[in-house]
């Protein structure tokens, strides 16, 4: 059973889809929200597994909500509920797992609660060596072993493989944090780079860049000192 949020400015659509929710074994605990920014505070203090947002509210709104959560490294799984099929498209750029239309039917919800279901259970059984990333409309898994280096794309982050790129809605410095024991290090604002990939450093030139899968990239000098100490730390020395 899993841990909803429900978040519309309306109390009886509110009211509504609680007790649409409320009759689904799937879902334990509803919590609810009448606005974008009492989801926001409730969401600081809860563990939910997934979102049921209204897209119009005043203030924040659905996609506001969405846009948020999205620059967590676990955030939930989001399904929108509205009125309008104006922001179909808008909703699924943010990797939207359902998109509902009021009046909500139970068995359309059914399906949602199914989809919502799947993606949580994705999540659960990828190991964290494994990234899931969204291609084409279809889901790909790949190696972080074969990620060479990351860009940052504003909250998105673009993972260079050796054949290929792959955008993520997963901040650079979210990655910097969780990939820092598997040997990535920040080497600039807008790169982290994989250390056991690096094959070439010129930190003494005016501008120091390192290559890594053929790519030269930019080091700042703010970053400079760390990648000087970890290169340091790898060289081969004469045994004694």
């Amino acid at each position: 059973m899993i841990t909803v949020l429900i978040a519309d400015d309306e109390p009886p659509a509110l009211d509504e889809l609680a007790f649409l929710l409320g009759k689904d074994e799937r879902i334990g605990t509803i919590l609810r929200a009448s606005s974008g920014s009492e989801a926001l505070r409730i969401l600081d203090h809860e563990r939910v597994d997934a979102l049921f947002l209204d897209i119009h509210m005043p203030g924040l709104s659905g996609l506001d909500i969405a846009r948020a959560v999205s620059r967590a490294g676990n955030s939930p799984a989001v399904v929108f509920v509205t009125a309008d099929e104006d922001h179909a498209v808008k909703a699924f750029d943010l990797a939207a797992v359902d998109y509902l239309l009021k009046p909500v039917r139970a068995e359309r919800l059914a399906t949602s609660v199914g989809r919502v279901m799947e993606t949580l259970a994705i999540a659960e059984t990828v190991p964290a060596s494994v990234i899931t990333v969204d291609l084409g409309g279809m889901k790909k898994m790949i190696r972080r072993d074969d990620v060479r280096y990351v860009q940052a794309q504003g909250d998105y982050a673009r993972l260079h493989t050796e054949e290929s790129s792959y955008l993520i809605r997963v901040p650079l410095a979210e990655l910097e944090k969780q990939w820092a024991e598997a040997g990535f290090l920040r080497i600039h604002r807008s790169y982290l780079v994989s250390m056991t990939h690096v094959t070439q450093a010129k930190l003494g030139a005016a501008q120091p860049t390192i290559t890594a899968n053929g790519a030269e990239l930019p080091v700042s000098r703010r970053h400079l000192p760390a990648l000087r100490e970890k290169l340091e730390a790898t060289r081969i020395r004469p045994s004694t």
